[in-house]
């Protein structure tokens, strides 16, 4: 299996400059799709391990041996260059133990390919919500240890990345998991970066139905809160081991949310856990519904004024 890095031979590495010069990016490693083909078996659907609106994601074996997580952008993908590029330079620029780490691209003719670090637990959604039969058992320690770790992530690019960014797609499908159910938030396609002393960015609504703040679907403003709220929708998936967009509750059929608060209105909150979770500490999990509610609470109720603490510091620290 071969792999490229700015060409292995002259004609190869002065076609590397030229297309690394086309799209205007300097600082991350270029493959040839041809390694990619022999890394992933020429794309057998045996490597397959996900995929979505922006295209399919693989998993190779590269030339010296560290397995990688192949994503093709698709040429249908509503995913243009322009959010291809801004995948690569938000994350080929920042540095987090929650973050997925990008290892290089590869941008040859047609083709825009990324590859990430391969995590072998692949993504919350593939366990959580859809793990039926594979003997996969999340227990209440690990769940808290994704809440956690993703909170962080989030920290991390709302308060200490420089500029700071907003992720806009936070949802089970983007946190990745490693061997020890460490997670990682991934895919940046969507992600804005948010300059210092701007409130708000005016921007066309991107993200995913069932984790989207209402206010910036309605409105197109865009804050730190939306990843915030879609964290809040996340954490109760979590706790709940069900899904915000396609699940739906009572005889109103209430989504996730709108159930959440009747359960709160009527003290059955416990009500919300994952059946599977037979045994988790009662006081932890209540506090950690709790400070989901306060993510969700001022979106859902006449938009009272907006707290300017970050959801991600009120759960508590074990």
């Amino acid at each position: 299996m071969g792999i490229c890095c700015f060409g292995a031979f002259d004609s190869s590495k002065k076609k590397s400059r030229e297309q690394e010069q086309e799209i205007g990016i300097s600082n991350v490693k270029l493959f040839s799709y041809h390694s990619l083909r022999s890394a992933t078996s020429f794309f057998h659907p045996s490597n397959k391990v996900g995929g979505g609106g922006f295209g399919v994601v693989y998993r190779g074996i590269l030339r010296d041996g560290t397995p990688a997580a192949i994503k093709i952008l698709s040429s249908e993908s509503k995913q243009g260059t322009k959010e291809f590029l801004t995948e690569i330079n938000m994350i080929s620029t920042v540095r987090h133990p929650n973050l997925v780490k990008l290892i290089g691209c590869c941008v040859e003719d047609k083709n825009r390919i990324l590859l990430y670090e391969y995590l072998e637990n692949n993504s919350l959604s593939s366990i959580l919500l859809r793990s039926k039969g594979k003997g996969v058992h999340l227990d209440w320690p690990k769940r808290v240890t994704i809440c956690m770790g993703t909170a962080s992530g989030l920290v991390f690019l709302h308060e200490e990345a420089n500029p700071q960014i907003v992720h806009r797609d936070i949802k089970a499908s983007n946190i990745l998991l490693d061997e020890n159910f460490l997670p990682k938030i991934g895919d940046f396609g969507l992600a804005k970066l948010f300059p210092d002393n701007v409130t708000h960015i005016s921007t066309r609504v991107a993200g995913t139905v069932g984790y989207l703040a209402p206010e910036y679907a309605m409105l197109g403003q865009l804050t730190k809160k939306a990843d915030v709220y879609s964290f809040g929708v996340l954490i109760l998936e979590i706790i709940s081991g069900k899904s915000s967009s396609t699940a739906a509750f009572g005889e109103d059929l209430l989504v996730l949310v709108e159930w959440a608060w009747q359960l709160k209105e009527e003290e059955r909150l416990l009500d919300l856990v994952d059946p599977e979770l037979t045994e988790y500490p009662e006081a932890e999990m209540l506090r950690f519904i709790k400070a989901l509610h306060i993510a969700t609470y001022r979106w859902w109720c006449n938009h009272k004024q907006e707290t300017e603490q970050s959801f991600c510091k009120l759960i508590p620290i074990r």
